[in-house]
């Protein structure tokens, strides 16, 4: 794993960790202390620390870069509709590119326990099928509060991604 990658990896833990610091101070008005779900947990695949098992996947420019702009704009639309397909089908709970041009690109967030199981989904990819980009996977701990994030960003977004 290169250095850039390190501090990318080190920054999102940062980033996450602060989020879900920030919502475990959230407090009952009524009870004066934070309210354990069980349904919630167990919808999530919580364990008792309200965590679980993911793999985070680091999109990079692959070797086989495609120069023609038409082209390229319809393995853009290929690719967004693979990814909306996978977070409907629940497999993949966070996605989004960098807004540098460097070499990586982009991550996600699969919701699944084992590279292998995030092998198969990035092989459905037209991006990573073409070589445009491929992708490095890390087995990850995380909060299954994450899981709620596809929904929540339903009710921001105004427009479609594919749009």
């Amino acid at each position: 794993m290169n250095h850039s990658t390190k501090r990318v990896i080190l920054l999102l833990t940062l980033c996450i960790t602060g989020l879900l610091f920030s919502c475990s101070s959230y407090k009952n008005s009524e009870q004066g202390v934070a309210t354990y779900d069980s349904i919630k947990a167990n919808a999530y695949g919580a364990d008792d620390y309200g965590m679980k098992k993911y793999v985070m996947a680091f999109l990079k420019r692959g070797p086989n870069r495609v120069n023609d702009s038409i082209e390229v704009a319809r393995l853009q639309k290929f690719h967004l509709e693979n990814i909306e397909r996978l977070a409907n089908e629940g497999k993949l709970v966070l996605a989004g590119p960098f807004l540098d041009n460097n070499d990586l690109r982009g991550i996600y967030i699969f919701n699944v326990s084992t590279v292998e199981e995030a092998k198969k989904l990035t092989e459905s990819d037209p991006m990573i099928q073409s070589g445009h980009l491929i992708m490095e996977l890390k087995p990850w701990y995380g909060s299954a509060a994450i899981m709620e994030v596809g929904a929540l960003h339903k009710t921001l977004q105004k427009k479609h991604i594919t749009d």
